[in-house]
């Protein structure tokens, strides 16, 4: 395979990080044995394994099965007054026994491993690995302008061999030590590259799902620091101009305010209201939301009155205010007898949805009364109110010739025309 042979090196233990193959780092030399591994390493040709070490709860140290074959640059000491050295990585190597203090230029101590070296294959890829690396070169493109570090990607394109450049994820902070000592133990190139492209098309999923995150709050933000400008230009424009179109809003709410209206009416409205804040008098909505508003607040919400039904009493006062219209009368009293005999046998309870509305028993009624004007229609409907002790309310439609007018659908008449023309 090469001129590299099986042979027995130091082992150097790393706990925290991982170091594969060209990759040149500084290591601290904290501990007996490795101090031991470089004195056992300088002492001979300066060649020997870093092999991960696998935390476990109980039970003896387990090291990864494939280390990283190193050689040492250069040995001093550290900032701080420790030993240290700079080793460069130069070949995979699967871990075979281990022997105390074995091996030239030995002083006893510490561990030698031996070390079958495992070399990436020579020559041009193959057009799987090609396809690989110009995906991952992408998508590592893709996360450094992500971090604003694109200068970066300036290496990764001098990059032409597969192993080098699937071992170049190691650098990645994005991965962990398990991730990084699954990279180190994958020997078939093409699979390495699989799995660095896959963690790393998870980090650049979440660095597009972060900044996605950051510009919806962002525009959120500006959309209602903008809405808030405009409001306030649209006050002081008002104000000079003598509108008062807040002071309504403040009406409208202070009405809501105290009525006993249902909790979903109270929303609509007050949804309503805010809209007329926004929306300018030369609007044709404005003039649709506030008499929609009129409308909503002039309803007596929650006030209720108590029907009379004596048939004999009603009788009595149609008798009274209207002479004739036999007809007409006792088609009336029918009616009202038909809602005493329900109120007697409790078939009008029916409970409400709504705390806020007393609970009524009974469904409503629509009396038509048609005739010519002065034929007494009005004052039939004032003698029935009187009769059930109800107060009587006069709504005049005349001159209203559009049914959106009288259906309250003035807001979605046109829009519903439009659609039904359409189809």
């Amino acid at each position: 395979m090469s001129d590299v042979e099986t042979r027995f090196l130091p082992l150097l233990p790393l706990s925290t990080g991982v170091v594969l193959p060209q990759m040149v780092v500084p290591l601290g030399l904290e501990s007996d044995e490795a101090k031991a591994a470089a004195d056992a390493a300088l002492g001979g040709d300066g060649l020997l394994v870093l092999v991960p070490r696998i935390e476990t709860d109980d039970g003896p140290t387990v090291y990864a099965k494939v280390g990283t074959v190193a050689k040492i640059e250069e040995a001093g000491r550290l900032p701080g007054g420790g030993r240290g050295v700079l080793v460069r990585g130069l070949h995979r190597a699967v871990l075979g026994a281990a022997v105390p203090g074995f091996g030239q230029g030995s002083s006893g101590n510490g561990l030698f491993v031996q070390a079958e070296p495992v070399e990436d294959p020579a020559g041009a890829p193959t057009e799987r690995a090609r396809e690989l690396m110009k995906e991952y070169r992408a998508v590592i493109e893709a996360i450094l302008e992500h971090r604003q570090a694109r200068p970066l990607a300036e290496a990764l394109r001098g990059i032409g061999d597969a192993g080098t450049m699937a071992d170049s994820a190691g650098y990645s902070p994005d991965l962990s030590f398990e991730q990084r000592i699954e990279l180190l133990e994958t020997i078939d190139v093409t699979e390495r590259l699989e799995k660095a492209l896959a963690w790393a098309r998870e980090t650049l999923g979440e660095l597009e799902l972060k900044a996605r995150i950051r510009t919806d709050v962002s525009e959120g933000m500006e959309k209602r620091q903008r809405e808030f400008m405009l409001r306030q230009q649209m006050d002081a424009i008002r104000k000079e101009l003598g509108e008062s179109d807040g002071d309504v809003a403040a009406e409208y709410r202070a009405k809501v305010a105290e009525m006993a209206m249902p909790t979903a009416v109270r929303e609509a409205v007050e949804r309503e209201i805010d809209r007329l804040e926004r929306t300018g008098e030369q609007s044709p909505e404005h003039s649709w939301i506030r008499t929609w508003l009129d409308t909503l607040t002039e309803l007596p919400w929650g006030k209720r009155s108590e029907d009379r039904l004596d048939l004999t009493e009603a009788r009595a006062i149609l008798d009274a205010d209207h002479t004739g219209l036999d007809d007409v009368k006792e088609r009336i009293v029918e009616h009202l007898a038909v809602r005493k005999l329900r109120k007697d046998r409790g078939l009008d309870e029916v409970a409400s949805d709504d705390t806020t509305v007393p609970a009524r028993g009974g469904s409503g009624a629509i009396l038509v009364l048609v005739g010519p004007p002065g034929v007494g229609k009005t004052s039939l409907g004032e003698s029935v109110a009187r009769a059930l002790g109800r107060k009587f309310v006069r709504v005049a439609l005349g001159g209203v010739r559009d049914e959106a007018e009288i259906r309250g659908h003035r807001r979605t008449y046109v829009g519903a025309q439009a659609g039904s023309c359409g189809r």
